[in-house]
């Protein structure tokens, strides 16, 4: 029973051990995204942002009418 307790209670230590780990690892993944996201610069209105979010709308279109196809059963 003593054997028992000790695994028990090894294992209860090593799991908290890779939560805290876990958790100190989620954390800082967090402040580095955060960081990015701040040193990122505003962008700019531009021309090109205007050509980039045309095509993006056209390619969202795209798929728009392909899953009203696909809702309608109607083969492309």
């Amino acid at each position: 029973m003593t054997n028992a307790l000790i695994l028990a209670g090894t294992a209860i230590v090593i799991i908290a051990m890779l939560c805290l780990a876990a958790g100190r690892a989620w954390r800082g993944w967090l402040e580095l995204k955060r960081a990015e996201m701040a040193a990122k610069p505003e962008p700019a209105d531009s021309p090109d942002d205007d050509i980039g979010m045309r095509i993006e709308l056209a390619a969202m279109r795209q798929r728009l009418r392909k899953l009203e196809a696909i809702a309608s059963v109607v083969e492309l």
